[in-house]
């Protein structure tokens, strides 16, 4: 499924729908996190659950400053996310890390749109976004023994946020 999130004209509807689609990304990560046999792969996923909670945080002050109510949960975006992965832990853990990889895609897509679109104020944010979604997607990828996405740019990273490691923020 393609998100439209990101392209909207309205910069304040857009960092709201980001918003709901983190609080998505939340729901789900804890459906697979739930779900999944693998402790090495649930320490991993709770890692990227709070990334997209930070993300939260770190939006919620735009959107407050912006005039708008920050929203309280992933909505109708919340059930399809947290669905497939539902879905898919019938089929052991590498389908549930595909639901994810799916759901992943949705959030990249939307903040690549969204840097392209940001207000001033929230590009960094967004990029740090950006940059955190694509780590999240490549490690999915990575365990699935598959290429990493090639608009993935390589960022320096510290020693204590190295694939597999704890403390990726």
């Amino acid at each position: 499924m393609v998100t439209k999130v990101g392209t909207e004209n309205d910069r304040l509807e857009m960092l709201q729908n980001l918003i709901k689609l983190d609080h998505a990304a939340v729901e789900a990560y804890q459906a697979a996190i739930d779900r999944l046999d693998n402790q090495a792969w649930r320490e991993q996923l709770a890692e990227f659950k709070a990334d997209h909670m930070r993300h939260i945080r770190e939006l919620s002050p735009l959107v407050q400053h912006m005039g708008g109510e920050v929203p309280e949960s992933g909505g109708a975006k919340e059930m399809l996310t947290q669905g497939k992965v539902a879905m898919s832990a019938i089929m052991g853990d590498d389908a549930i890390l595909r639901a994810m990889k799916s759901n992943e895609n949705d959030t990249n897509t939307a903040y690549e749109n969204a840097v392209e679109n940001a207000p001033p104020e929230a590009r960094e944010i967004l990029q740090r976004g950006l940059a955190d979604e694509r780590r999240h997607c490549n490690w999915i990828l990575a365990q699935l023994g598959e290429e990493p996405r090639p608009e993935v740019t390589s960022r320096p990273r510290s020693e204590s946020s190295r694939p597999g490691q704890h403390g990726w923020h």
